[in-house]
């Protein structure tokens, strides 16, 4: 089993060999499921990342989430103490572009949102299991945030970034369910 550092290039590695018209194909999919599931229509407040290139595009899952009258809100990291703060986000809020050309919202202390205030959170990642297991881009920022976080997990992948295994560490934090172009893992 490779390690990793190796399947997050083997991750990335996959996301950027789709063509544009698999990716938009999948990604439909993958809303129509997402915004049928019970978490997502249970939710009030939505935290979910702004979409880095290669990834499933995050902009429509924002502007499905601001027309159905939900709060939605992005993650700023904060490398130094290895943490993450979710804000409030509406469209037209400013955003700075960070390392590797990801955008986060300015910090604005009465946009945050407290852990118990997010509802659904949609974890980015480059693979996945169907157990709910991932490999990010190696920051640890979400794993950090959801070891004490109580609400729904949702992890977003293409049937490329779904793998049968992989190293688990104890701090890992699995997502309760994955959902693909194909349908919904849940996590048992």
């Amino acid at each position: 089993m490779m390690d990793k550092k190796e399947l997050r290039k083997y991750g990335k590695n996959v996301l950027s060999h789709m063509s544009n018209d698999e990716k938009e194909r999948a990604s439909h999919l993958i809303y129509e499921h997402l915004f049928s599931h019970p978490y997502w229509k249970q939710s009030h407040t939505i935290g979910v990342t702004l979409s880095g290139e290669i990834e499933i595009d995050t902009t429509p899952i924002l502007e499905r989430g601001w027309k159905e009258g939900k709060r939605m809100a992005v993650p700023k990291c904060e490398p130094k103490q290895k943490g993450m703060t979710f804000y409030s986000y509406v469209q037209g809020d400013e955003l700075e572009t960070v390392y590797f050309g990801l955008k986060e919202p300015i910090e604005v202390s009465e946009k945050a949102i407290n852990q118990s205030g997010l509802e659904l959170i949609l974890v980015p990642g480059l693979l996945f299991t169907k157990e709910g297991y991932r490999i990010g881009f190696g920051g640890g920022f979400y794993d950090r945030y959801l070891e004490n976080y109580s609400g729904r997990t949702i992890g977003l992948a293409t049937k490329q970034q779904l793998l049968s295994q992989m190293p688990v560490d104890s701090f890992d934090q699995p997502v309760d369910d994955v959902i693909t172009e194909e349908g919904v893992s849940k996590r048992e």
